[in-house]
């Protein structure tokens, strides 16, 4: 496999995640993630704002959220947080 096609998977791979954790499963709250897995949606939000970083892409912790949660992370809190 060439490295472009292997970085397309794992794109996808990372956004089907993101729509699981985000669309399907916003029952299961961050603690949760933490405790079981040992990170969180937020852990990937800052993930992406360090790949960014890398790339020499200015990326606040407030806007890799609104990119990752799909919305700015209060509405995300109010909506879904208990």
């Amino acid at each position: 496999m060439d490295e472009s096609t292997r970085i397309e998977l794992e794109a996808a791979a990372f956004r089907r995640l993101r729509q699981h954790l985000m669309e399907e499963r916003t029952d299961v709250q961050n603690i949760d993630l933490m405790e079981l897995a040992g990170f969180c949606r937020n852990c990937l939000s800052r993930w992406y704002a360090e790949a960014a970083e890398e790339r020499g892409i200015e990326l606040s912790k407030e806007e890799a959220r609104e990119d990752f949660y799909g919305m700015p992370y209060e509405r995300w809190k109010a909506e879904y947080q208990r």
